[in-house]
């Protein structure tokens, strides 16, 4: 079924993310950037149908992922690492849970990867 599944991976933007404060040793923006890129690229070559949905850390990014589930359905949502395991996020994700809950089709599947290079498996793990 993956030819057909929507897939809305969806994490911090590059340019928001405080590398200082990353629990990824090494981890850069361009690291970052490459390896979201690399995701999508996989998860297309898979079959899936992919919207990557950077957010910042708070400013915008209810509206924004609000206003993407109410455009389009969704089979499975992946939320990236640096919204869910960074301290000063927390409040992020829990909102973006609640809107997700509110906005996505009950069917829709929610993931989490790890660290940037591994939201393929997080997806293939329910979709």
């Amino acid at each position: 079924m993956t030819d057909k599944a929507h897939v809305l991976a969806m994490g911090l933007d590059p340019e928001v993310v405080d590398f200082s404060r990353v629990v990824i040793p090494g981890l850069t923006k361009e690291i970052l950037a490459a390896a979201i890129e690399g995701e999508r690229v996989k998860l297309e070559a898979l079959g899936y149908r992919v919207r990557m949905l950077l957010i910042d850390t708070g400013k915008t990014a209810e509206a924004t992922v609000r206003q993407t589930l109410e455009q389009q359905r969704y089979d499975c949502i992946m939320i990236g690492a640096g919204v869910r395991v960074a301290p000063d996020q927390f409040l992020l994700f829990e909102k973006l849970i609640n809107i997700i809950h509110r906005h996505a089709a009950p069917s829709t599947r929610i993931c989490f990867n790890t660290r940037p290079d591994d939201s393929v498996e997080a997806v293939q793990r329910w979709v």
